[in-house]
């Protein structure tokens, strides 16, 4: 990828705290209700310090096995009986990155995603400027990567592409569309070489970065409409 170019974005993960704390407060997000057959999960665009101390999110290539293998996405996973979502979310980061987050560090949640397998993700927002290395679970997550708010936020990472486009990422080999519009297309979040996500990973990190990072209009950065590839929808 080459430079990026975008609006400013917090410096410190302290100033995104108050950035997200405020901006979420403000958003009112959707909750999908529960009917029979419904799964639910939860997963946490969790915010970090890199090395400079400029703030990243934590994204995910999770493990070649089971459910989602190899496929883009965020720490978190299904609900336990009698957990709640915060609970889950904050356990699953434990259990995956070896990352431990306390309510307090949740600022807020952004829309339900109604994801094609059946469940209803939910996410949330935490920073974390303590946190120490990541320290990812093999038997859950192939890699770890930090990717940062500016590259997040920068104007060339949406795209909107024809459905026959929207490959697994080895298949991709730099190919490339013509943009398309939202309504007959589907989303593709280019974050970086061999980083293209697509949803429902891909609408959450879109959403986050409308909602918290860009502060645009609540009702232009509604989510649960985004079609999926095919190959997600496990």
């Amino acid at each position: 990828m080459g430079p990026t170019t975008g609006p400013p974005v917090p410096e410190t993960v302290a100033d995104f705290r108050d950035l997200a704390h405020t901006r979420l407060r403000e958003f009112p997000h959707t909750e999908v209700p529960d009917t029979p057959g419904i799964r639910r999960a939860a997963v946490l665009l969790c915010v970090v310090a890199q090395d400079d101390g400029t703030p990243a999110v934590v994204v995910i290539r999770r493990a070649y096995r089971g459910r989602n293998a190899g496929q883009w996405g965020l720490p978190g996973g299904r609900l336990d009986a009698g957990e709640t979502a915060e609970q889950a979310v904050l356990r699953e980061l434990h259990e995956e990155l070896g990352l431990t987050a306390a309510p307090a560090d949740l600022v807020g949640r952004l829309d339900d995603f109604p994801a094609a397998s059946g469940f209803v993700i939910t996410p949330f927002v935490a920073a974390l400027p303590g946190a120490t290395e990541l320290t990812p679970s093999p038997d859950e997550v192939h890699s770890a990567h930090l990717v940062p708010l500016a590259r997040l936020a920068a104007d060339e990472v949406p795209h909107w592409v024809a459905r026959h486009d929207a490959v697994p990422q080895p298949e991709l080999r730099g190919r490339t569309a013509p943009p398309v519009p939202e309504a007959v297309g589907l989303l593709q979040m280019r974050l970086g070489d061999g980083m293209t996500i697509h949803a429902p990973t891909g609408a959450m990190l879109w959403q986050f970065r409308e909602v918290v990072l860009l502060g645009r209009d609540h009702a232009g950065a509604r989510v649960a409409h985004f079609t999926q590839p095919d190959w997600t929808q496990q």
